[in-house]
């Protein structure tokens, strides 16, 4: 009868924690209603417009819109946007384990929104999800240790670093991968930016057409966030607004136009895009 007490009061411990630990988390949108774009904060179907800088205390406006009567987009305009590669021992296949994070640009004209196309460029023929966890940096920042990194991170969200593998690794790469990652429409990004979240360690799935194709946890990464963001801290100085794509799991596959692709990331939402052709 005691052990029943324990494991019952154990598990409502837990339940209040996690309970505690979501409600502690705040949803960011970027939208487009009309005429009016603005950012706002997400509570379940409903959007609380906002007024000012997303990184410096926006006030609510008052205003209330319902999700489904709005247009969401990229949800924060990065002044730049950086990704890490190989970052997954299980995406590494044979290859040897970097001794640093592998950082590479990809443009901000890349970046897509919301349950929009992922649009096959002419010529391309081997075009691959990557499903990632993404930082937001918060607040202006150089050498910053790994220690600090959370003090400069506003929060997470969901990234797909669309890949077209001819053109990363075939007879005609690319000197710097300027069409492989970063032809218009291969930063699927959002929906929402999340903050208070416990990133280092949450369940990310990827699904093609329904089917789970990458599923593995952040505390996998080889380098975490915090080192991440310490690491490029080093070399280019970090400003609100930016974005580092944190890098993908597992295995990939060639999408084709009609799929339809999720990155799904526990606590933040689904990231969805149809792919299409040009």
């Amino acid at each position: 009868m005691e052990r029943r007490t324990f494991l019952g009061a154990a598990a409502t411990a837990v339940a209040a924690q996690t309970a505690a630990a979501q409600a502690a988390t705040v949803k960011y949108v970027r939208f487009r209603k009309g005429a009016t774009t603005a950012y706002g904060k997400l509570d379940g179907d409903s959007i609380a417009e906002l007024r000012g800088n997303l990184f410096a205390s926006p006030k609510e406006t008052g205003a209330k819109h319902k999700l489904s009567e709005v247009k969401l987009l990229y949800p924060c305009v990065p002044p730049k946007v950086l990704a890490v590669g190989l970052n997954y021992k299980s995406h590494l296949g044979d290859r040897t384990p970097p001794s640093s994070p592998e950082i590479f640009y990809k443009p901000i004209t890349c970046l897509q929104h919301p349950d929009a196309d992922i649009v096959i460029p002419k010529g391309a023929k081997n075009l691959h999800y990557e499903g990632e966890l993404v930082v937001v940096i918060g607040k202006a920042a150089s050498h910053v240790t790994p220690e600090q990194a959370p003090g400069v991170i506003f929060g997470v969200t969901c990234g797909n670093d669309v890949s077209e593998r001819d053109w990363q690794n075939g007879p005609q790469k690319d000197l710097q991968w300027w069409r492989a990652k970063g032809a218009d429409t291969f930063g699927p990004l959002g929906p929402a930016i999340v903050t208070g979240l416990n990133y280092g360690n949450v369940l990310l799935q990827t699904r093609l057409n329904g089917k789970v194709v990458q599923k593995q946890v952040t505390s996998d990464l080889l380098f975490d966030c915090h080192k991440i963001v310490s690491y490029v801290s080093q070399y280019v100085a970090l400003t609100p607004g930016d974005v580092i794509y944190t890098g993908t799991p597992g295995s990939t596959q060639k999408m084709n136009p009609g799929d339809v692709v999720e990155v799904d990331i526990e606590g933040i939402g689904v990231l969805r895009s149809k792919v299409t052709a040009a």
